[in-house]
């Protein structure tokens, strides 16, 4: 195991980069940059911009800069932000954990939902609960989040008891420290549900196929024939195996959450790296968004490092070896 770590480590590092050289290579094909912007100000002189573009290499060709960036990646230097005018890292760290919080709400909310209404309707297979059960996963499939969104704070605007937008009310420093965290969980309801409502529906109905597939195995009927109580069946023989295929999708679907939540963050006025990267894109602020895409990338490759080693551990029959 240890050395299949090492191994995906390995290759995640040239794939990080690679992912990066794309990105910077998009931006720099695109007409313009940050120091346009400044050259239509009057306060800024030609030689302050000119002094600009030769301390970031601007003026240099693209693989230049591309390689100095690296450079000072691998120093630790993420590079500084034109449009905020400090050192991107500082932007990053305050932003990531904003994403983080709401994904990681969103992900478990999803799976403690969707793997017991797959197990439900799968072991009522074609009664009234389980054609309920898919009707609405249908209609959610169906519906956008950002659309779910916008229905959910046009409720709150009329019921007034979720807040609107943002991550924190007004008065949240004056808060005691358990008032905080029931602030913060009321401002995450709101995007939470609308990020999750779509893979609750997607994630049920594969579990609910796992599950039909796993019910009709012989192993299955011998344990009932064994006289085993039917929640034993189903929990400790059933599950255990219909659940695999949705372990090697968890760092697909935690990866796709922190991608997904751009939409949502900035609907719901969600300070993290979703709006943050809308800002980058929309000043040019190179450094940035290339900061921001490799965080996505690394956060990518370390779900599904996650997910390779939890399906090892479920799954005894696995061996990376």
């Amino acid at each position: 195991m240890l050395k299949f770590i090492l191994k995906r480590i390995l290759i995640g590092i040239p794939m990080l980069f690679g992912i990066a050289f794309v990105t910077f290579f998009l931006i720099q094909i695109s007409p313009g940059n940050y120091l346009d912007v400044m050259r239509m100000d009057p306060q800024y002189s030609k030689e302050t911009i000119a002094q600009l573009e030769e301390q970031f290499q601007l003026n240099k060709p693209m693989i230049v800069q591309y390689f100095a960036w690296i450079k000072n990646i691998l120093q630790l230097n993420f590079g500084h932000s034109f449009h905020f005018h400090i050192p991107v890292i500082k932007i990053i760290g305050s932003r990531l954990f904003n994403t983080f919080i709401l994904s990681l709400a969103s992900f478990l909310f999803t799976w403690a939902v969707a793997i017991p209404l797959g197990i439900w309707a799968a072991v009522y297979r074609n009664k009234f609960i389980d054609r309920m059960v898919q009707f609405i996963s249908y209609v959610f499939l169906s519906l956008p989040s950002f659309f779910i969104a916008m229905i959910l704070l046009f409720w709150a605007s009329q019921s007034g008891f979720l807040p609107l937008g943002g991550m924190h009310s007004p008065q949240y420093e004056t808060l005691s420290w358990g008032e905080k965290v029931i602030d913060i969980l009321k401002h995450l309801a709101i995007p939470t549900i609308a990020l999750s409502i779509g893979s609750i529906a997607a994630l049920q109905k594969i579990m609910r196929g796992n599950m039909l597939e796993v019910l009709g195995q012989k192993y299955i009927l011998a344990a009932r024939a064994k006289g085993l109580p039917e929640s034993r069946v189903i929990y400790c023989h059933a599950l255990r195996n219909a659940v695999n295929p949705l372990i090697t999708l968890l760092g697909y679907e935690f990866a796709s959450l922190l991608s997904g939540a751009a939409l949502i963050e900035i609907i719901c006025s969600w300070p993290g790296l979703g709006s943050l990267m809308l800002t980058a894109v929309r000043s040019k602020d190179i450094y940035l968004v290339m900061s921001n895409v490799l965080m996505g990338g690394l956060l990518f490759i370390i779900g599904n490092l996650i997910a390779d080693i939890l399906l090892a551990k479920a799954d005894p029959r696995i061996r990376y070896e």
